[in-house]
């Protein structure tokens, strides 16, 4: 049977699944949650109210309960509303009006510093404001995404302009010849580690956990999950926060996020490793209280790929480095009083020896 089909326009993004063995049978809405797990269900019902979701040979639209069968093919279609992708912050849409910025170019690789809630490349229900896709736009040909940022983070992100050269540094990012800085606001918070410190945590997704497929931290001798590796040093701490900066050996999901938290360090704004991750269920089914939102205080969770290291385009290393965000320099300047030139300049010391 045929993989995964898919079709993008900027006005309309179309995905089609074939039915396996292993699915037949089963529920329209859960085997486009078996596809799409990023989807919420309240989300998806009026899609497949709507005629968006269609099953092969059959009429549409279709109740969410009809069942599917293996051989079968499941078209869901997407039109950029300018509403889909909306991101809400106490009853109020998150702008998405920020542009990424060009830090260099050449004729292969482009590296950006990707603004928060940009998505690397078309994702769940992420498929309009995304950095491929906005590059896309203006080069009229494909960008290739050489690595990913997670949705919230904001920094440096490097896209291909062709596959020889995607090919070639994305074996860099896959060698871990890439050396990564990360700056991360916290809260400390009792019998934290003392910086710096390296976390060895070894990571896994939990399937059992709610959400389900959150990131587990075992002990660095379990034989459970995979191993991680981060260094952290701190740049300033103030009232009970730390501005520090991680230096990730290994690519594990939501690595940095795992090993700050299971150290005392969860970082601010973070709906998912905070210490009750039902927090991150109420915002994704936008139900989040105000206690909520008064706990997480930003919208996203406070990480920013501040600077990336790697031998590009011959053997002399190359830094970048990308300014801190204006959603996150606004927060430490009104909270805690800090100058950023000041802080900027502490972190560009630190890089020196990068």
């Amino acid at each position: 049977m045929s993989e995964i089909e898919k079709s993008f326009t900027t006005e309309r993004y179309l995905v089609s699944y074939p039915v396996l063995n292993e699915h037949d049978n089963l529920r329209l809405d859960q085997f486009i949650m078996t596809q799409m797990p990023t989807l919420s269900r309240q989300f998806l019902k009026k899609k497949i109210e709507k005629g968006e979701v269609i099953i092969s040979g059959r009429n549409s639209p279709h109740k969410s309960s009809v069942k599917v069968h293996s051989g079968e093919r499941v078209t869901v279609i997407t039109h950029n509303d300018g509403m889909i992708e909306d991101e809400y912050w106490n009853d109020e849409v998150v702008s998405r009006t920020q542009e990424p910025t060009i830090i260099f170019e050449d004729a292969g690789l482009l590296v950006i510093n990707k603004p928060p809630f940009m998505i690397t490349h078309p994702a769940g229900k992420n498929l309009f404001y995304c950095a491929t896709v906005f590059y896309e736009t203006i080069y009229k040909h494909t960008m290739h995404s050489i690595h990913r940022l997670d949705r919230e983070t904001s920094g440096i992100l490097m896209l291909g302009k062709n596959p020889k050269v995607s090919q070639k540094v994305s074996l860099l990012f896959e060698e871990e010849k890439v050396r990564k800085c990360y700056f991360l606001i916290a809260h400390k918070k009792d019998k934290a580690l003392s910086f710096p410190f390296t976390a060895k945590q070894r990571l896994g997704r939990d399937e059992n956990a709610i959400p389900r497929g959150m990131i587990t931290a075992y002990d660095e001798n379990s034989d459970q999950g995979k191993d991680a590796e981060t260094h952290f040093e701190v740049v300033l701490e103030k009232d009970g926060y730390v501005m520090a900066l991680a230096f990730p050996l290994s690519g594990r999901q939501h690595q940095i996020r795992v090993h700050a938290a299971c150290n005392g360090y969860p970082l601010l704004g973070d709906k998912l490793y905070n210490g009750d991750p039902s927090i991150f269920i109420r915002f994704k089914d936008t139900t989040a209280t105000k206690f909520d939102h008064d706990i997480m205080q930003i919208p996203r969770q406070a990480l920013h790929a501040v600077a990336l290291k790697l031998n590009y385009p011959d053997e002399a290393m190359k830094l970048f480095f990308a300014p801190l965000p204006l959603d996150l320099t606004q927060w430490i300047t009104e909270t805690l009083n800090l100058n950023i030139p000041t802080l900027e300049g502490l972190i560009h010391e630190r890089l020196k020896t990068f």
